[in-house]
């Protein structure tokens, strides 16, 4: 009877660990975005969760920490819609053309997470990162440049994308593209006409792209 009475006890203790945990990052994920990455302290973000500073500290050795753990969340739930895009596409081309649409998808759902992730690449050298977690974090991060690579190798493999094209700087141009398009709109655009925007300009710079990849057309 006591042993099942601890087992009881211990679980109940892990949920709250772990209800603690999900509303600390809740809310410094929502810190994050109001007020930006220097701006927020543990203090802050303790005061939103409604928890002690020592709470923070018991789960979290810094803001920094709590940060790349949120990046690393939100872009692995990213990652899982890429799994068998690949399989699924009955070409490169198709296949490209996805990934620009889910790409779309994801950041117009959640313009937090996008704004996560380019504060990242922009600040990451300045944000004092654990050694292990600024490791983890740009490799987790180049994990979606690396589709995009992925797609082009099975292009040229099928014959295709051209195989003389300029691998890496059509692999950055095309994550660029992305990247600058939705930035450009979610910072400056009507909120009403914004997913319409994204959606034609960069079906319009994606099919640019594509011909530009394919056999017999010029680079």
């Amino acid at each position: 009877m006591l042993k099942v009475l601890n087992v009881g006890l211990e679980e109940r203790r892990k949920r709250e660990r772990e209800n603690r945990k999900n509303a600390i990052i809740r809310a410094a994920r929502r810190l994050f975005f109001e007020k930006g990455f220097k701006s927020v302290t543990v203090e802050s973000i303790a005061k939103r969760a409604e928890l002690s500073k020592g709470a923070i500290y018991l789960h979290y050795k810094s803001k920094e920490e709590i940060y790349a753990h949120i990046l690393l969340g939100d872009i692995g739930k990213f990652h899982e819609r890429f799994a068998d895009l690949i399989e699924e596409s009955s070409s490169a081309s198709e296949a490209l053309m996805r990934f620009a649409e889910i790409y779309i998808d994801f950041f117009l759902h959640d313009s937090e997470v996008f704004r996560s992730l380019m504060n990242f690449m922009i600040h990451a050298a300045e944000m004092n990162l654990p050694a292990d977690l600024y490791k983890e974090s740009i490799k987790t991060t180049n994990k979606t440049i690396n589709i995009i690579d992925s797609i082009l190798e099975y292009g040229i493999k099928s014959g295709e994308f051209n195989p003389d094209i300029h691998f890496h700087a059509k692999r950055n141009a095309i994550w660029g593209m992305l990247n600058g398009i939705i930035s450009l709109y979610i910072f400056t655009s009507n909120e009403e006409k914004r997913a319409e925007l994204i959606r034609n300009t960069i079906k319009e710079g994606m099919d640019t792209f594509i011909r530009g990849l394919k056999v017999n057309q010029k680079i």
